[in-house]
């Protein structure tokens, strides 16, 4: 997808976000219930519903408030400034503390959208990892919480790295188009 170059551009992160990882939910799904077959123990058809209601949780509710969270903290430390981006640290800065919302000048995009994504995965790992478990913990009640906990961390490994590798794969099509 070629992302179009625009002066002083401005944009809103959450929206990829979302198309990402709706786009990635049915293989990220079906990693995390295999993963609870082989670390829990059960049938597929057993996780698979819970794991379902659990990444729905985190992709509509967790990730949405971990990047108005973000938002938030970007505007408190000036970071709503449209910056020119001549050395390293100034994109360094427009990809990390502009990551929920990229503002700079537009013929740099092909490269910080989907570099801002995975600066923001970094957070949203955990914060997933969280969440899913709290709503996994209300399905699998029986389920030890350390156990639960342990699983939860290693099923998002490898669905984390599935949302890295979209946006490689993005950034690589992006840059290969021209920009």
């Amino acid at each position: 997808m070629h992302i179009p170059t625009l002066a002083d551009s401005s944009v809103p992160m959450l929206f990829w976000h979302m198309l990402a990882i709706f786009s990635a939910l049915v293989p990220i799904v079906l990693i995390e219930a295999y993963s609870a077959k082989k670390l829990l123990g059960l049938t597929i058809g057993q996780a698979i519903g819970p794991i379902s209601a659990s990444n729905f949780t985190s992709m509509l509710i967790g990730f949405p408030v971990l990047w108005l969270f973000w938002l938030s903290a970007q505007q408190l430390v000036g970071g709503n400034d449209v910056h020119s981006l001549s050395t390293w640290w100034k994109k360094l800065y427009a990809v990390t503390v502009q990551a929920p919302w990229l503002l700079h000048s537009g013929r740099d995009l092909y490269w910080m959208v989907p570099t801002a994504a995975i600066v923001m995965l970094i957070p949203a790992f955990f914060l997933s990892v969280w969440v899913e478990r709290l709503v996994l913990s209300w399905f699998w009640q029986n389920e030890d919480k350390h156990r639960l906990t342990t699983f939860s961390f290693k099923a998002h490994i490898p669905s984390y790295a599935t949302l890295v590798f979209f946006w490689c794969v993005f950034g690589a099509y992006s840059m290969s188009s021209g920009g």
